[in-house]
């Protein structure tokens, strides 16, 4: 029996993790397929999945972000510094934050807390916002005794990768304006202006040029076939963001093809050698074991390419080859970051200098993703010229052509 799509609503579910472990917690969405579609993207099997009454405890409030956990991270820390007890830290931070959501989380961790559970093992039972290096990062600290310093160091990471993906977005958001401006503005041009200039050539009695016979045809067709064109567009794009989902040769493709794109590849390139590496310092420096560490760092990078390279340079690592020689046989990191990974693994000094790495690279993504919106915004401005401008002189070459005759 297919499933009743609802309009976003809080779904509670229980299911099962990688490692085996039952896991539960909320989520916000618009049908119960959907949320079941998430949590396997997600790598939880889910087992049950049911509608929550917002009478009734369902949670309300906005969604929550990556910021939420990272600033939840430097709260907690700063607590547990100060000497509040870890209980008593989650019962304070979840009752003053503004977001519902945000409070139904914690208090659901507070309760595994305080029936015995290590922090860790409370955060892993909710894969969505505490993911495997978050929780590895909080046993490191747990066994090291340096909880709160781990906690400051895991917002400090999260605060600096998000911005990272902020500028991504950003990087990628004017070619996709670009795009979907222009095709709106032509599409409207065709359907709605084009004919009405259509009738005023058949008076004319004589052949027009073929330029305007061209956008002519072209508006015949977006008249007859728009429906089709849009449901076409829609189509692809749903079939794109369900490929994303489900198939992880796609993702390969998809992101080997954004590295090799002009411009933008290169700012791809940068932002996942940043987050590798700033991943990597974070977790050697809490003293994850480097194989174990790669694991996480492979999902950290946000790029389906590196990820592969990462998760063959562990299996490298862990016959015994360094860590400097696997980054050089991918083919994917510079010289420069390979030479400095190799004095770090010398001096012993090797999560200072992924450190030093994965700030030369965010400086060099802010500085990329600058440069580049100042070159596309006079990019912008001729596209849009030279399709609007097109369909005009296409319009009034008919009329330039009778002036001359006459």
């Amino acid at each position: 029996m297919a499933e009743k799509a609802v309009k976003e609503a809080t779904f509670a579910w229980v299911g099962v993790d990688k490692t085996g472990k039952r896991v539960k917690g909320e989520i916000k969405s618009n049908s119960i397929a959907r949320v079941k579609a998430e949590l396997r993207s997600q790598g939880v099997v889910p087992k049950t999945v049911r509608k929550k009454s917002a009478l009734f405890g369902g949670s309300t409030g906005k969604k929550i972000t990556p910021k939420d956990i990272a600033i939840f991270s430097r709260q907690l820390a700063t607590m547990m510094s100060a000497g509040v007890p870890l209980v008593q830290s989650f019962d304070i931070i979840g009752r003053g934050h503004d977001n519902p959501r945000m409070t139904q989380l914690l208090m659901s961790i507070k309760a595994d807390i305080e029936g015995g559970s290590p922090l860790a093992e409370a955060l892993g039972k909710h894969p969505l916002y505490f993911d495997d290096l978050f929780c590895n990062l909080v046993k490191a600290g747990e066994h090291a005794g340096v909880l709160e310093t781990l906690l400051d160091k895991i917002a400090t990471y999260k605060e600096r990768t998000e911005a990272i993906k902020a500028k991504i977005k950003k990087a990628l958001f004017y070619p996709t304006a670009v795009i979907v401006v222009a095709f709106i503005v032509t599409a409207i041009l065709l359907i709605y202006v084009v004919p009405q200039f259509e009738k005023l050539f058949s008076n004319f009695g004589a052949a027009l040029p073929a330029f305007t016979q061209m956008v002519i045809g072209m508006s015949r067709f977006m008249q007859d076939y728009w429906w089709a064109v849009f449901g076409g567009l829609i189509l692809a794009i749903v079939a794109f963001i369900e490929a994303k989902k489900r198939s992880r040769k796609f993702n390969i493709a998809f992101d080997k093809f954004m590295l090799k794109m002009p411009i933008i590849g290169v700012i791809v390139h940068k932002a996942a050698i940043a987050r590798y590496a700033r991943t990597l310092s974070t977790m050697f420096a809490a003293g994850v074991p480097l194989v174990e560490a790669m694991t996480s760092v492979a999902g950290a990078t946000g790029n389906a390419v590196y990820s592969e390279a990462v998760l063959k340079m562990r299996d490298d690592i862990s016959t015994g080859r360094q860590l400097n020689v696997a980054m050089q046989d991918s083919n994917l990191f510079p010289s420069m970051v390979t030479q400095m990974v190799a004095i770090g693994e010398e001096s012993g000094s090797l999560d200072a200098m992924l450190a030093k790495v994965a700030d030369f690279y965010e400086a060099e993504v802010d500085d990329a993703v600058d440069a580049m919106s100042s070159l596309l915004e006079p990019l912008i401005m001729a596209i849009l010229g030279i399709l609007v401008g097109g369909l005009v002189i296409a319009m009034y070459l008919p009329i330039f052509k009778l002036g001359s005759v006459v």
